[in-house]
């Protein structure tokens, strides 16, 4: 069974590009979850910044996926997921923003 995962591409203000995503990423959803990021980022050239400030869970596999991108994404992230982006490593290798400011970390 696939856990429901949300990913909704579009535009910040100031023409950026973004994907914004609600739900849990993982091992179920981990492909849908790699191929909207691979196809979002084909979109621009620009980092693309990532909101996964309605993500709930997010494992290894997920994690993985974003280790990929790493060198072409930016994380806006709830406080649940900080520290799991910060022990993973994750937030040393790209930019990471709180959903009330930048991270710590």
């Amino acid at each position: 069974m696939t856990t429901p995962l949300t990913l909704t591409p579009g535009r910040r203000p100031d023409g950026t590009a973004l994907l914004t995503v609600s739900g849990e990423i993982d091992m179920s959803n981990s492909d849908a979850f790699a191929e909207a990021l691979a196809k979002a980022l084909d979109a621009t050239a620009e980092p693309l910044v990532l909101d996964l400030s309605a993500v709930e869970y997010l494992d290894s596999a997920g994690l993985t996926v974003l280790f990929n991108h790493a060198d072409r994404i930016e994380l806006i992230a709830a406080p649940l997921l900080i520290p799991v982006l910060t022990v993973s490593g994750l937030s040393e290798i790209t930019r990471v923003q709180g959903t009330d400011g930048p991270a710590a970390g």
